[in-house]
Formats: structure tokens, sequence, C-alpha cells
């Protein structure tokens, strides 16, 4: 029982650890860094924005892909204490996560890299009409749509995980 709760524990702190993370990310940062460098009246802000954005992204989404990788398998090997119901959704919710980080990151990302790399010139001095600009202003857009999913499926298998620690001492406590 002890490893059980030790398990828990590890799952909740990584799973907070890493919705923070995401979270403070969309809400705080990628904005601030926008903001700050368009502020700076930098020629080519949103390009410079967009590569540290970029940069701190990859750590959120392969983060995000291996925590829940991570707890998803160790999902199959415990939880076995928890009712089939929240254990099942628990590990569907991690599936989720782990399958929207990994698109976010090697699809989506994969696909606004190689759109950067065909314009040949920073985004900011390419036309707003410009297919190109468009499909990646489109990509954007799923990226933080992909992202918004991941976050609802951490935060919904951090629920689910929470259930089972209290069910957990409940059922010690008795």
């Amino acid at each position: 029982m002890r490893v059980q709760k030790v398990l828990t524990i590890l799952a909740l702190l990584l799973l907070g650890i890493w919705l923070g993370a995401a979270i403070f990310f969309s809400a705080a940062v990628a904005p601030s860094v926008f903001s700050v460098l368009r502020d700076a009246d930098l020629a080519n802000a949103n390009a410079l924005a967009g590569s540290i954005i970029t940069r701190l992204l990859t750590i959120i989404n392969q983060g995000g892909f291996e925590i829940g990788l991570f707890l998803l398998v160790m999902s199959f090997f415990t939880g076995h204490v928890q009712s089939k119901w929240v254990r099942v959704s628990r590990m569907i919710s991690l599936a989720i996560m782990v399958i929207m980080t990994g698109i976010g990151q090697w699809v989506i990302a994969a696909r606004m890299s190689a759109l950067k790399a065909a314009m040949q010139l920073p985004i900011d001095q390419i036309a707003a009409d410009d297919p190109r600009r468009i499909a990646f202003s489109n990509l954007h857009r799923y990226s933080v749509l992909v992202l918004g999913v991941a976050l609802c499926s951490g935060f919904a298998a951090f629920i689910l995980t929470t259930v089972r620690a209290n069910r957990g001492i409940s059922e010690t406590s008795a």
C-alpha cells in the first residue's frame, strides 16, 4: 500500500508541475514575450518572440508527452485499488494528453518551422495575405487548441488521480 501512495504522490507532483508550467507559459510567458518585444519597436519583433516561444513550447510539449507517457505506462501496473471507471478515465485522459502534446510538437511545430524556413524572411516582413503566412497563422491556432486540449486532459487526469488518492486515504483510515 505504501508503494501505491508514493506512486500517487509522484503522479500528482509530475502532473502538477507540468500543468503549472503549461498554464504559466500560456497565460503569462507567451503574451509577455510578444508584448515586450513589440513595445521595443523592433523590426522583427514577432519573429524574435516566435523564436523564444518555440523553444519554450518545445519544453512544455516534450515534458507533457514524457510525463503523460510515463504516467500512462505506470497506470498499467498500478491503480488496481481504484474503480475501473476511474482507472480507465484516467488512462484515457493521459492518452489524450500524450497525443495532443505529441501532435503539437512533432506535427504542428514541425510544419510551422518548415513554413518559416520556406518564407526565407522574418514573418514580420511577409504580407498578411501571403498564403504561407495564412497557413502559419492557421497552424498557430491549431497549436493553441491542441495545447488547450492537452491542458484539459492533464487536469482531468490530475483530478482522477486525486480521487484515487482520497479513496486510498479513506480506506486506510477506516
